[in-house]
């Protein structure tokens, strides 16, 4: 037998594996039984169906005449004598099976006891009864084993709690915490209910490049590679701002996007350098129009998987109620005890900085916008815990947007934010190409100061806007973020399938 290699959690796993392994072999030999060839089964029941139908059986009660046909990997077994007690799991519900020799034979019954084990997947006929416990059961008549499990099912059925193994191995973690398969099924479902509120106002669903020769449309660091045949280097997309405007621009009216972007940053709780994110452009619209769509996108989420009332790491947000607005300088204010209104000079906002403590955040060459910006993230982000939109950019930070005609220090933008993260951006999107030239020559400068994140230089997209953007409203929502608070899951992690994980050494 060729060397095994250690894939398993512990030694005694490994032990098992090998077992498991050998038992495969003579399971071939003895039977002649291959489990890996077979192809089909006919499950005409779900163990979620079968719980609907029959769930008024009273104790002792028998359907017979119910002949169901469902399938699933087998939880636990139960071996005792003549008769085997089984737990079946499918991707919905768990239901305990009933195997008696007398009613599948003496042959498939001495091949469910040596043969079958815990994480199999098995085929199952009978028909539903409920115990004298008052458990509804199934009463197997017929079986047929349709794959083996070679490895152990995890911590012995009672839940896989290790976050390092969970996220590396999420299929075992999907097996043991059904719990988790529900909040991903309540993240399509939110995803769902995003495209059907998007559609019913006319929004229709296209796909941009993920791959460009620029990576625009955010201040971001991006990943990049290099196109072999082309010989050119090229980025992983860090938005989809820049093609979705240019579809505005050719006359596709209001369009959106969800889709994976990469940002080659950290990761922690709120972050992953691969996620999913929608963006939607509405022509004619502006940024309060945005506004009214955020809202109503997140409660019709909400109510897909069943609530408008949420809770997040222990505290509860009615998201029924209208979402609150505050300025920029009004956070700052309230926050941080300081009035940007009365700032004069860089020079002034740079030592107010200091003052509080902000010093090894500053290069020396902030603007007072720039300041501002950065008193906001440290003193007045995590106090905005029920949704708000934070209103009142710099221009400065601001580079996609329109101008505040009456100030246009500032901008026509929204961020909005839960549970002090940011969890959409939105604009009046900035359709003037000479301001958008001047905003994107300041942006290099930045980038060639050494700024990783300042945005690109993007000559066609100006030529784009160039040949006419109408006046745009424009959103950008993080959707792993949603799904995090609208389920109470603590990590971004929790709501990814496939986490990003620093591999092992």
């Amino acid at each position: 037998m060729a060397e095994e290699k250690d894939f398993n959690f512990s030694l005694e796993d490994n032990e098992v594996v090998r077992q498991r392994k050998e038992k495969l072999l003579r399971l071939r030999s003895e039977e002649g039984y291959d489990p890996y060839i077979i192809e089909t089964w006919d499950r005409q029941n779900t163990l979620s169906d079968i719980r609907r139908d029959f769930e008024s059986l009273e104790p002792e009660q028998e359907a017979k005449d119910s002949i169901i046909k469902t399938a699933g990997r087998i939880m636990t077994l139960r071996k005792q004598g003549k008769a085997t007690f089984a737990d079946l799991a499918d991707e919905n519900s768990r239901m305990q099976l009933y195997f008696q020799v007398n009613s599948i034979g003496e042959k498939y019954y001495d091949f469910l006891k040596k043969w079958v084990d815990t994480g199999d997947w098995i085929g199952i006929v009978g028909y539903p009864c409920r115990t004298r416990r008052g458990e509804l059961t199934i009463f197997v008549t017929e079986y047929k084993l349709l794959s083996k499990a070679i490895r152990p099912l995890p911590e012995k059925w009672h839940g896989l709690t290790d976050t390092e193994i969970r996220y590396r191995k999420r299929y075992m973690d999907l097996i043991a915490n059904p719990e988790n398969r529900d909040v991903f099924r309540k993240r399509s479902k939110i995803i769902a209910s995003f495209r059907e509120t998007l559609e019913s106002h006319g929004t229709l669903e296209v796909e941009t490049p993920i791959l460009s020769v620029l990576a625009g449309g955010a201040n971001a660091r991006p990943f990049k590679t290099f196109h072999n045949a082309l010989s050119v280097e090229m980025y992983m997309r860090i938005a989809t701002e820049l093609y979705l405007k240019r579809l505005v621009v050719g006359m596709m009216g209001r369009v959106y996007e969800i889709g994976k972007n990469f940002r080659n940053e950290g990761i922690d709780t709120m972050h992953n350098p691969e996620f999913t994110a929608m963006e939607v452009y509405w022509p004619y619209c502006n940024y309060v129009d945005m506004m009214n769509l955020a809202e109503e996108l997140i409660r019709n989420a909400a109510k897909a998987i069943g609530t408008l009332e949420i809770e997040w790491n222990g505290i509860k947000i009615d998201l029924s109620k209208p979402f609150k607005k505050i300025t920029m300088r009004e956070a700052v204010k309230e926050y941080a005890g300081v009035d940007f209104d009365t700032v004069k000079t860089d020079e002034e906002a740079r030592q107010i900085a200091k003052d509080k403590g902000l010093g090894g955040e500053l290069t020396g060459h902030e603007s007072k916008f720039a300041v501002l910006n950065l008193m906001f993230e440290h003193f007045g982000e995590e106090k905005l815990i029920e949704p708000t939109f934070l209103i009142g950019h710099p221009t400065e930070i601001s580079p996609l947007s329109k101008r505040d005609p009456e100030n246009p220090d500032y901008t026509h933008r929204f961020e909005l934010f839960m549970y002090g993260k940011e969890i959409a951006n939105a604009f009046s999107e900035l359709n003037d190409p000479l301001d958008q030239r001047e905003r994107f020559e300041d942006q290099a400068r930045k980038k060639a100061e050494g700024d990783d994140e300042a945005h690109v230089f993007d000559e066609d997209f100006i030529n784009a806007i160039e040949a006419g953007l109408p006046p745009t409203g424009g959103m950008g929502i993080g959707m792993d973020r949603i799904v995090m608070f609208l389920t109470g899951a603590k990590s971004i992690r929790d709501v990814i399938l496939f986490p990003t994980m620093k591999p092992k050494s």
